[in-house]
């Protein structure tokens, strides 16, 4: 027989957040800093935005030509700093304004810890 615990997450305590949680030596997060989809990418520039070496990591992108991917809060996309990116397929007719997305805050249980 399998005990299942509970465990109590207080909401109302803010969640700490240390820089460079998309380095937590085990690639959680990877998949959002190199998706296709603007979700995802929106939720890695978040996460970006809240790093305190931002400016470092998009440096060190831009100088060893990173093909692709979100770093240090900006998409690089063919080796460059593109502003948007554009979907696959034909343009819309409509075009339809994405709203802003905030990343969304992993519980301490979840994170990775750094042996």
């Amino acid at each position: 027989m399998l005990a299942i615990n509970t465990l109590d997450i207080d909401i109302d305590t803010p969640m700490i957040l240390s820089a460079k949680r998309c380095a937590d030596g085990n690639g959680t997060l990877t998949y959002l800093f190199f998706s296709e989809e603007h979700v995802d990418i929106a939720r890695a520039k978040a996460i970006c935005s809240k790093c305190s070496s931002q400016a470092t990591c998009l440096a060190q992108a831009i100088e060893q030509n990173e093909p692709w991917g979100v770093w240090g809060g900006e998409l690089i996309e063919n080796g460059r700093v593109v502003a948007v990116k554009r979907p696959r397929g034909r343009p819309p007719v409509h075009i339809r304004h994405m709203r802003p997305i905030d990343e969304v805050p992993i519980p301490r249980h979840l994170v990775a810890s750094v042996a």
